[in-house]
């Protein structure tokens, strides 16, 4: 009967961190998407570049959390992971690294804006 009990216990340990990746999920969007779902609407929308990039121009409604800075973590702990949550920076990479941790820390609905404030302030 032991043996049972932990082969049950093994076997939800297992399971359990796959059910929880596949509930999360990561989508690349485009401008279009931005200007349609995001702008003038209450969304959770990150600029993940320093401040002072942030300070030089950002996305109109965005809140700025440096990916690269250490207390990252603790600042996505204000923001609801039960709902959508856009993020950018540059030109992708650093939203790319935002958004494994948000899926690592168990937001469900990420959009990563893959053409960043690079691509937005060209237009």
């Amino acid at each position: 009967m032991k043996k049972y009990v932990l082969l049950i216990l093994f076997g939800v340990f297992l399971i359990t961190p796959l059910a929880a990746q596949k509930a999360s999920k990561i989508d690349i969007v485009s401008m279009e998407t931005i200007k349609s779902e995001v702008i003038g609407k209450e969304v959770q929308f990150l600029d993940v570049r320093t401040p002072q990039e942030f300070a030089a121009g950002h996305i109109d409604g965005a809140i700025n959390m440096n990916v690269m800075d250490v207390t990252f973590l603790e600042d996505i702990k204000t923001l609801d992971k039960t709902q959508p949550v856009y993020v950018y920076c540059h030109i992708g990479g650093r939203s790319n690294v935002a958004a494994q941790q948000l899926k690592a820390n168990g937001f469900l609905l990420i959009y990563d804006y893959k053409g960043g404030y690079n691509e937005w302030s060209k237009q």
